[in-house]
């Protein structure tokens, strides 16, 4: 990943925001498998701003999970990448194709850039061995990884009610829990544990049992417990639909019915999240998509 960037480097300071919003757009359609669908709900101004958001996460995510240079390079990658950031929200040049349209969207919404920092401080808790004695600490992670994202979408779409951050917090836990039962397996194998040591004891599962993947009946409670407590924060995250204003409906609940349809495919298959990671097609996600477009439109519709 640190190789594109140089590469991209070199060329983004005579970068146009068009430019800037196509790279950005192309990023977030190859790369966003479960949120991408979702854009396509927004009007043109806010897709853009989306699909900057959606860039800046995901470099944040590739310059911490690139394996190929050493713990204290990605430090060091991560630290540059936040400086970059800054000076680009200050108004200074940007020093990637993805900057300018991040600035935009930052300027044109009036995104809290300490959000998009901590976003990158969550990123840092990433490198190494990861492990949580509770849930709290979780939780605690969960607010850098994703909530943190929800905050910044919720000012992409607009809200009108002071209980929306709070919300949009609790959707971001809900679809990082999702993240975690989902990657139990893949997190492993990168020394990334996020189930609570709490909760595997509980359970009387261990880091040895997922590495041999034994899918017992200690792993079956396990997991009913994780897809019970996700779906608990999806109850609750769901109420920021009355908060946002109508532009931010469809896709919230596309975004919450597309990842809570892992969840279902999880439940689905046994809670087997070994022999192949559960997905949601690119079909279901379309008419899921479409389906939130036609249920506001038809809410709006009978309000009046």
């Amino acid at each position: 990943m640190q190789a594109s960037i140089d590469k991209l480097t070199s060329d983004a300071p005579s970068a146009s925001l068009a430019e800037s919003h196509a790279y950005c757009r192309t990023l977030a359609k190859r790369a966003a498998k479960n949120f991408y669908v979702s854009f396509l709900t927004l009007p043109t101004v806010h897709y853009q701003a989306m699909c900057a958001l959606y860039a800046f996460m995901r470099i944040c995510d590739d310059i911490g999970d690139d394996t190929s240079v050493s713990l204290s390079q990605r430090k060091i990658a991560l630290q540059e990448w936040r400086d970059a950031v800054i000076v680009a929200l200050e108004g200074g040049p940007a020093t990637h194709l993805s900057l300018p349209a991040l600035y935009d969207a930052v300027e044109r919404f009036q995104i809290p850039r300490e959000y998009l920092f901590a976003a990158i401080d969550g990123v840092e808790m990433d490198l190494g061995t990861v492990e949580f004695a509770t849930f709290e600490d979780l939780s605690h992670y969960c607010y850098h990884v994703a909530g943190v994202v929800g905050l910044c979408c919720i000012h992409i779409w607009g809200f009108h009610d002071d209980r929306a951050p709070a919300a949009a917090i609790e959707c971001g836990l809900a679809l990082q829990l999702t993240n975690i039962v989902r990657d139990i397996k893949e997190d492993a194998q990168m020394d990334r544990v996020y189930l609570p040591q709490e909760d595997l004891e509980r359970f009387d599962y261990s880091l040895a049992d997922i590495q041999h993947q034994r899918r017992d009946e200690r792993f079956r409670a396990l997991m009913q417990f994780q897809v019970s407590r996700a779906r608990e924060y999806y109850s609750a995250g769901r109420r920021l639909y009355d908060y946002l204003e109508p532009v931010g409906q469809p896709i919230l609940d596309a975004m919450l019915r597309i990842y809570g349809g892992l969840l279902d495919e999880i439940e689905h298959r046994d809670y087997d999240i070994f022999t192949q990671r559960a997905r949601v097609s690119t079909s279901r996600k379309l008419a899921i998509a479409g389906s939130a477009v036609l249920r506001h439109q038809w809410r709006r519709l009978t309000q009046r």
